[in-house]
C-alpha cells in the first residue's frame, strides 16, 4: 500500500463506493438481502483479491485489516437503509467511482512494482485492481461488463498507468507519480462521459 495518507483515504472511499455500486445493482435485480450483501462485497474486493492472488501476496490485502470489512459493510448498510437518497446522489457516486478506479490503478501498479514485476504486467495489475470487481458484479447479475462496451473506462486506467511508469522511470517522486496519474485517469473519464466519447465497436456485419 502506498505510504500516502490521501491515497489511503481515497482507497477507502473507492472501496465504499464500489460496495454501494454492487448493492445498488443487486437491488435493481431484486436479489434478496444475502444476495445484495454478497454482490456488494465482491464488487468492493474483487479487483484487489485477484491482483494479490496473481502476485502471490498472501493473505490478500483486505484480510489483513478490519478497516476494509467495516468500510464495505458501511457502504452496504447505507445503500440498503437509504436507497432512495443514494439513488439521488448518482452524479456524486460517479465521481467517487472515478476516483476509486484511479486510485486502485495506482495501488495495483505500485504493489506490482514492489514485487519486481515488469512494467507491462504491472499495468495489467493496476487495471485488474480497478475493474475486476465491476466485471464480477456485472457477470453475477447477468449484465455485460461496463468495460467491454460504451464508456471509456479501462482505457483511462491503462493510459494513467503508462503515464505513471513514464514518470516513475524518469525519477519523479512517488507523490508526483500518484497525483499526476490519478488526475489523468479522472480527467479522461470525465471528458469521455461529458462528450459521450466511446471506443469503436467491432461488428461482423457487413456494411451495405
Amino acid at each position: 500500500m502506498p505510504n500516502f495518507d490521501l491515497i489511503l483515504i481515497f482507497d477507502y472511499i473507492g472501496t465504499m463506493v464500489f460496495a454501494i455500486s454492487g448493492t445498488l445493482t443487486a437491488a435493481q435485480k431484486r436479489l434478496d438481502l444475502f444476495g445484495a450483501i454478497f454482490i456488494g462485497f465482491v464488487t468492493a474486493i474483487g479487483g484487489g483479491t485477484v491482483r494479490d492472488i496473481m502476485l502471490g501476496n498472501m493473505p490478500v490485502s483486505w484480510i489483513q485489516s478490519n478497516n476494509y470489512f467495516f468500510v464495505i459493510l458501511a457502504g452496504i448498510l447505507i445503500t440498503i437503509v437509504f436507497k432512495k437518497a443514494v439513488l439521488k446522489l448518482r452524479n456524486t457516486l460517479f465521481l467517487f467511482d472515478t476516483i476509486g478506479i484511479a486510485v486502485f490503478t495506482v495501488i495495483g501498479l505500485e504493489k506490482a512494482l514492489q514485487f519486481g514485476i515488469t512494467a507491462p504486467i504491472a499495468v495489467i495489475m493496476g487495471l485488474s485492481s480497478a475493474v475486476v470487481g465491476g466485471i464480477i458484479r456485472d457477470t453475477l447479475t447477468n449484465e455485460l461488463p461496463l468495460i467491454f462496451h460504451k464508456e471509456i473506462y479501462a482505457t483511462a486506467c491503462i493510459t494513467g498507468a503508462i503515464v505513471y511508469l513514464a514518470l516513475y522511470y524518469a525519477g519523479m517522486s512517488e507523490i508526483v507519480c500518484e497525483s499526476v496519474t490519478v488526475a489523468i485517469i479522472i480527467g479522461i473519464r470525465l471528458w469521455a462521459v461529458k462528450y459521450n466519447i466511446a471506443m469503436p465497436q467491432i461488428s461482423l456485419e457487413e456494411k451495405e
